[in-house]
């Protein structure tokens, strides 16, 4: 979903990050802010931005992520999900790689194949590798999908695509 005001991640070939809001008048679950909104609510992009992140840690702080084990007993990886078209705008929460700190390091890989799951990885390209056909699956059976690109967070740092689950584009 592209408008006027989306912001293309560092790296991004497929995706963009579209200022919405949460709206169940839409097919999607979620509105894009217009021009006449952001004029209205006297926003510009960055400001808009800076609130999301703020929005995004206190979602982030509401929620628990389903730990998932491998096969050697260890927590391989993370996941939110739920019925919130929002789940995806997670990776924005600046406080995301602080709390996978101590589990997977200081840099983490997110995936959010659609809006209703955000994925958490240590950064592995291997482990990534291994769910690249589940995320794929994921992403091309939801007509709202959210991202095919995987990216990179670190604390302090904006995300930015690091791989895509699909593959070669």
């Amino acid at each position: 979903m592209r408008s006027a005001y989306s912001i293309t991640p560092p790296n991004a070939q497929q995706t963009v990050f579209t200022p919405c809001r949460e709206s169940t008048s839409a097919l999607s679950g979620v509105e894009p802010y217009t021009s006449e909104t952001f004029t209205r609510l006297g926003l510009s992009i960055e400001s808009f931005a800076n609130r999301a992140r703020t929005a995004a840690d206190k979602r982030l702080q509401l929620l628990k992520p389903e730990l998932i084990k491998g096969e050697d007993g260890k927590i391989a990886y993370a996941v939110y999900r739920g019925e919130s078209p929002l789940f995806a705008t997670l990776l924005l929460a600046p406080s995301l790689p602080k709390l996978f700190e101590e589990l997977f390091g200081k840099e983490i890989w997110v995936a959010a194949p659609d809006r209703h799951a955000l994925y958490v990885f240590p950064a592995n390209p291997g482990l990534v590798q291994a769910f690249a056909a589940d995320l794929a699956e994921r992403y091309a059976s939801d007509a709202y999908a959210a991202s095919c690109e995987v990216f990179s967070i670190k604390t302090g740092s904006e995300p930015r695509v690091v791989a895509s689950f699909l593959g070669e584009e």
